[in-house]
């Protein structure tokens, strides 16, 4: 329930009194009772992380923890929190100057003060696996789609897939998809699984963190990508990290004004991949950071992918919802719920390709008149985004919620349009309440 300052501490090495201005104590010490950072070990199978990789991903994980145990709501305005976070790492210089409050800012929303500490760098010798790139595989359609691109376009590309979890269905979906992608391409692709949250308390820890989660999880993203390039890093200082999402969801352009800033994910903004490059490499990490379709929207990458029968194929066992595990709730079959923004974005883009079915979705948005009522909470994205695409949007609401790198302007801006034009499509198939409803808020301006 903290509204000041909440201290973090990541600790590497778990001797010794705990400091009195710490309120979480972060302890990285993975396979151990002891640690606050739950992290599986099978992780590592094959690979051992340079020292470099071992402090990013140590870092990333605290902050991950660290995110989840301090909650936005009790916040002046609901949201943002002022955190400090007391870093140990070989280099404290390089890490005060690698701008990494500033990268995190933008990613989370909140005030963050990192404070480098002078520590031992890790002491095993580094080894990669044989592999030609990393990629990140959340066991959604873009991770999908990314992946069969990567090994269909060079046929001796050995390919890492890096995917995170905590449970329920995205667990799931990424079993289900790496085995069909094993299927056809061998061991040319291999898949590594990081299993991280705070800890639950334990009397052999030594300051257990407090029992209450903050539901929104803006920093997983930086944790998924600080694992993707700590491997990477270990196989080689040039071996890329793909990180394959669609161009049109990563601009985080706000449908409502009350979705602004990080209130949308900003995982791929291009803001903040820009930010996130240039803080790795401050601290010595130099592995490209690599978005293949940042210009393209879903609906483009699904069209162009170059094996499109395995995609078809695989594509209904992944998952790109935000809440998998609502329709267990509700009584509905688990998976994709139908409403959610991902849902319907995922929808906009199969019927680019004259795939979508409303039958695979928990709710069918296009026929479930409950989703327009205005008091239920159920139907606020696809009221949203049916607002958000209107034709007739004032074109600076689009690119004044973040920076976008210089001369990039007018191509962002033309994604936009084309993204939005393919979800006006898609609801342009409707009827009933729901073609009334778009065609009274296109009319609008």
């Amino acid at each position: 329930m903290a509204t000041g300052t909440v201290r973090l501490r990541i600790r590497s090495a778990l001797t010794g009194s705990v400091p009195a201005d710490v309120d979480r104590l972060l302890d990285w010490a993975p396979g151990r009772r002891e640690a606050t950072i739950e992290f599986t070990t099978g992780f590592f199978d094959g690979w051992t992380p340079t020292a470099a990789g071992t402090e990013l991903l140590r870092f990333a994980a605290g902050i991950y923890c660290g995110d989840r145990t301090v909650e936005r709501e009790p916040q002046p305005d609901g949201w943002t929190r002022t955190l400090r976070v007391d870093v140990p790492v070989a280099d404290p210089e390089a890490w005060d100057q690698a701008g990494w409050a500033g990268t995190l800012g933008f990613l989370t929303g909140d005030r963050w003060n990192i404070r480098p500490r002078r520590a031992r760098p890790a002491a095993a010798a580094p080894t990669g696996l044989d592999i030609d790139a990393v990629s990140l595989f959340s066991g959604g359609l873009d991770s999908l789609c990314g992946v069969i691109d990567l090994l269909e376009e060079d046929p001796n590309r050995r390919l890492l897939l890096v995917g995170h979890y905590e449970a329920g269905q995205a667990s799931t979906a990424q079993r289900a998809l790496y085995a069909g992608l094993a299927k056809i391409y061998g061991n040319r692709v291999v898949l590594r699984r990081l299993f991280c949250r705070p800890a639950p308390a334990d009397e052999a820890q030594a300051l257990p963190l407090p029992d209450q989660r903050e539901r929104t999880t803006r920093s997983r993203s930086l944790l998924f990508i600080a694992a993707a390039l700590a491997a990477a890093s270990a196989a080689g200082p040039h071996v890329p990290v793909y990180v394959p999402e669609n161009g049109w969801i990563g601009l985080n352009v706000p449908l409502t004004r009350a979705r602004t800033g990080s209130a949308s994910t900003r995982t791929t903004h291009p803001h903040f991949m820009t930010q996130l490059t240039e803080s790795c490499r401050g601290i010595g990490i130099t592995n490209p950071i690599v978005n293949p379709y940042r210009l393209q929207t879903k609906g483009e990458m699904l069209a162009g992918c170059r094996n499109p029968r395995l995609l078809i194929k695989l594509a209904p066992a992944s998952v790109s919802c935000s809440h998998p595990e609502t329709p267990r709730w509700r009584g509905r079959e688990q998976g994709n719920c139908g409403y959610c923004l991902p849902c319907l974005v995922r929808r906009a883009s199969l019927a680019h390709t004259r795939r979508d079915r409303g039958d695979q979705y928990a709710w069918d948005a296009l026929s479930d008149e409950g989703l327009l009522d205005p008091d239920q909470r159920t139907g606020a994205d696809l009221r949203a985004l049916v607002r958000g695409v209107n034709p007739h949007r004032d074109e600076l609401a689009i690119v004044r919620n973040a920076p976008l790198p210089a001369g990039e302007h007018q191509d962002h801006l033309q994604l936009w349009h084309r993204g939005a034009a393919e979800v006006r499509t898609w609801l342009g198939g409707a009827g009933g309440r729901l073609a009334e409803l778009t065609e009274n808020a296109w009319r609008s301006r």
